[in-house]
């Protein structure tokens, strides 16, 4: 991929990060395209001098998203919302984006969709993924599209604003304790996106579900992520009627923990499908969560580092 120029719509955020430093260190060039750009500044120092570039880009315009893939080898669309227009972000810009990459010409695309993309789904979010899936692939037949489940890694929005909550509350409410996922590592799901690009003519117009190598429960995850952190956590299973009346009041009471969409998608499991084809056909072995929560939930724990220090003799 060396030399190659890589449009990453939405790579300024999580994910894109580590995709931008896998392909960098490949010898790409990236484009970053970003609705605001501000977010993805601190993308520009991970590759070499002129190796990165930034671009003001909104996928729900197409006229935008065609001046960011203008000149591109390869695009990614990595653009997601867990709440608001689902149709117009997961569908339409979806959409947008391989029409735009097709008409430039590009040899590859990969779009990250997510596990639970349905298009009978009980959630809209699942239903409009779905529904981007098929866009995309009509648009643009050979795109890989990948299927990641929860994403965890050191900047996540998920695992470590559950050990801020552990951290903050002497009771903390579990929503959805039964429903399962499969996490998976940030950097094992940017070496597939970066794989996908390199060798389109194995990787394209396939669809891979990609898990970490366990699957694990709300309220499991919850107890894993307490003991990391060393707090003597209390844990209160929510009732589904009454965390589906949490979801309900959503929109107009402030500071409601969940929303009704969210809540219907915690009503199915989030983990690889059987007989879907996943990391094994990249021959990645997924990254376990125990081998890389504790060294950024440190900060969570109540002296820091020194908080799993065994305590001092006296006698």
């Amino acid at each position: 991929m060396r030399d190659t120029l890589i449009t990453i719509f939405g790579g300024g955020g999580f994910l894109g990060r580590h995709i931008t430093q896998q392909l960098t260190a490949a010898g790409a060039r990236v484009r970053i395209a970003q609705r605001n750009i501000r977010i993805a500044q601190d993308v520009k120092p991970l590759g070499n001098l002129g190796q990165t570039q930034l671009v003001a880009a909104d996928i729900t315009k197409p006229e935008s998203v065609a001046r960011a893939v203008h000149g591109a080898d390869a695009v990614i669309n990595l653009v997601g919302i867990l709440k608001g227009d689902f149709d117009a972000i997961h569908h339409v810009g979806a959409a947008n984006v391989a029409q735009a990459a097709a008409a430039a010409g590009c040899a590859a695309m990969v779009h990250v969709s997510a596990i639970g993309a349905d298009a009978s789904s009980k959630s809209a979010y699942g239903r409009s993924k779905a529904d981007g899936e098929a866009a995309v692939r009509a648009a643009f037949p050979t795109a890989t599209i990948l299927r990641p489940s929860i994403v965890f890694g050191r900047e996540d929005q998920f695992v470590n604003r559950f050990a801020g909550l552990i951290a903050a509350l002497p009771v903390v409410p579990v929503i959805g304790g039964k429903a399962k996922f499969q996490p998976v590592y940030v950097d094992d799901v940017a070496q597939a996106v970066a794989m996908s690009l390199a060798d389109p003519a194995r990787f394209g117009g396939k669809l891979f579900e990609l898990g970490g190598p366990e699957a694990v429960s709300m309220a499991e995850l919850n107890a894993r992520i307490a003991k990391e952190i060393g707090v003597d956590a209390s844990f209160i299973a929510m009732p589904d009627g009454i965390s589906s009346l949490m979801a309900g009041l959503t929109g107009w009471l402030p500071g409601a923990p969940i929303t009704r969409d969210q809540w219907a998608m915690l009503q199915t499991d989030n983990v690889v499908a059987d007989g879907a084809e996943g990391f094994a056909a990249f021959g990645i072995a997924p990254t376990p969560m125990a081998a890389v929560i504790g060294d950024y939930l440190v900060r969570f724990r109540k002296h820091g580092r020194f908080g799993a220090r065994t305590k001092t003799r006296t006698d």
